[in-house]
């Protein structure tokens, strides 16, 4: 299947590049061009694998595209990775993964997109287009989430996430000893 990547070092550690990478939201729309609309599904409040969210694209406002993916991997703070569930007809498959590393005084993040194209038919045609609307795309949202790696208001949010989640891992942890 094609990929496309795009990649950014970012001065912040790689638990709080990690961070601003899953908010959602109004913080998510803060740094992330992409995104019109996204939420969790069915009654999830936090990610994590097989937690399904909404995303809409703002490529052509309210008539967008959406698709339904799920968390297929969820590893704080060095990966996680989603796969479509149900979106554009003319994903046969599409898949999407972070990836973060310490690098000097902050983090590269890798973020990759997985896709094949319908019909099949099609692909010799509509995959190198998609390697150009895609690469454009990605290359956009990364440098939107490196700007969201300097805003304060998406940091902080990013922070209180953290918070948010190492306190329901201990009571989780409290619950089960």
């Amino acid at each position: 299947m094609p990929q496309v990547s795009a990649d950014v070092h970012v001065p912040v550690p790689p638990d709080l590049a990690f961070a601003v990478s899953q908010t959602t939201g109004a913080v998510r729309r803060r740094w992330d061009p992409f995104i019109r609309e996204q939420r969790f599904l069915d009654g999830a409040s936090e990610p994590g694998v097989g937690v399904r969210t909404f995303t809409r694209s703002s490529f052509a406002g309210p008539l967008s595209p959406s698709m339904v993916s799920e968390y297929a991997s969820w590893r704080p703070p060095t990966s996680a990775g989603m796969t479509m569930v149900r979106g554009p007809w003319f994903f046969g498959r599409f898949g999407g993964g972070w990836r973060f590393q310490p690098v000097g005084d902050g983090t590269l993040a890798v973020w990759k997109y997985t896709y094949d194209v319908r019909p099949s038919w099609l692909q010799p045609l509509a995959h190198p287009i998609g390697q150009w609307l895609l690469g454009r795309e990605i290359t956009r949202r990364i440098e939107g989430f490196a700007a969201g790696c300097r805003d304060e208001v998406v940091l902080a949010a990013a922070r209180a996430d953290m918070v948010r989640r190492a306190e329901a891992m201990q009571d989780e942890g409290g619950r089960s000893a």
